[in-house]
């Protein structure tokens, strides 16, 4: 039996300001592709579905379409709620899945719905599946992100975070009476993860770090949360698939990936990592002047680009205007000024408004400020006071 394993789709989500809802819609028929022309059984998606609890009508219809085209495909498609998503709004849509392959878990206690997809078999249970096929069976424990709130459970005073997690992590593994070949498709933080700046908080009863050593054996752990591809335990089959586009410009350079992995007579066999390539790259730039500037953003045309720019003067309004307008995909610009001054912290209640400009302006720039430009200011501080 053939499985795929994705996460992270964030779809909705924008990169300082600009949509990429077309990006992740290339990228997801990339995935739905990728899942044919591989002969997937199933698809499995490790939570973060969504970026926000309320997406856009935009989001959820891509969502649906995405998931339709994978289960008319003939495979299973299996997704457990991250914690980007809201878990009652995603699953709310099961009702509407029922005929097809998809199954949606957003509770640790969810009742998976048996039926068929394509060439697979699903029995299913409290918070897992049972995939057939042929002669092969693979249970499929499902854990969403787990915080309190999402799983409304009563607080246990004396339990500590770790003893919960093993609860979460081997409720869906205790109906594995068969002693089937396992998969544990999970959303949450392992110790040791390397994470980056847009796996932002929305954090509803805390999200800690779980160690590795209670992690259950299984035949493979499916993950998502941490937006790199990465491997957590080669031995034991732990994986992070990663996010399917770069989201934050500390993502830069990180290959976009799914993995592919194959059960047969139990074991567990070729487990690939198949590139993503639809979607731009983003390129955190540093440039010393603006005729630097122009040249690096001319270079990395076609990128989305974060670019710092060091000067030893502030640039004009048409410079800044020039170098935005001709780099649409520039999507953040910041100054550092050579000669910059760290100033002693000293009462300014006695200083006059120009002496509060000028040590402000010699702050930033090292510098007194230009005569023409003190003259300007206390002009428009004068009209002010008049108005």
């Amino acid at each position: 039996m053939k499985f795929l394993h994705t996460s992270d789709w964030h779809i909705g989500k924008k990169t300082d300001g600009r949509e990429r809802i077309e990006e992740q819609r290339a990228v997801l028929k990339e995935i739905a592709e990728i899942a044919e022309r591989e002969e997937a059984d199933a698809v499995l998606i490790a939570g973060d579905v969504y970026d926000t609890y309320i997406p856009s009508a935009e989001a959820e219809r891509l969502l649906f379409e995405t998931l339709k085209m994978l289960s008319e495909k003939g495979m299973a498609v299996i997704a457990v709620s991250g914690n980007h998503d809201d878990a009652a709004r995603l699953t709310a849509a099961s009702a509407l899945t029922e005929g097809t392959g998809i199954r949606l878990c957003g509770d640790i206690h969810e009742e998976i719905a048996s039926g068929t997809a394509g060439r697979v078999k699903i029995a299913g249970g409290k918070g897992y599946a049972v995939l057939e096929k042929g002669e092969e069976k693979v249970f499929v424990a499902l854990c969403p992100y787990p915080s309190e709130a999402r799983f409304k459970e009563s607080v246990r005073e004396e339990e500590s975070f770790e003893e919960k997690m093993r609860r979460w992590l081997y409720a869906g593994l205790s109906g594995n009476t068969e002693h089937l070949p396992a998969v544990l498709v999970g959303h949450f933080y392992v110790a040791g993860g390397t994470v980056s700046e847009s796996e932002r908080p929305i954090d509803l009863g805390g999200a800690r770090a779980v160690l590795k050593e209670i992690l259950p054996e299984c035949n493979y752990i499916a993950l998502g949360h941490l937006h790199k591809r990465q491997v957590m335990s080669k031995s034991r089959n732990v994986y992070y698939s990663g996010a399917i586009l770069e989201y934050a410009f500390d993502e830069a350079g990180w290959e976009k990936s799914v993995n592919v992995f194959e059960i047969n007579g139990g074991k567990t066999e070729n487990i690939r990592q198949i590139p993503l390539r639809s979607g731009k790259k983003l390129m955190r730039l540093e440039a010393k002047g603006y005729d630097n500037a122009r040249e690096l953003l001319e270079k990395y045309r076609g990128y989305y680009t974060e670019l710092t720019l060091l000067l030893s003067d502030p640039l004009t309004d048409l410079q800044i205007k020039t170098l935005k307008g001709e780099n649409p995909d520039l999507l953040t610009l910041a100054f550092l000024f050579e000669g910059s001054i760290e100033r002693e912290a000293v009462s300014r209640k006695h200083l006059s408004d120009g002496e509060l400009f000028a040590g402000y302006y010699e702050t930033l720039y090292g510098k007194k400020p230009p005569e023409e430009l003190a003259a300007l200011f206390e002009e428009v501080l004068h009209e002010t006071d008049q108005a």
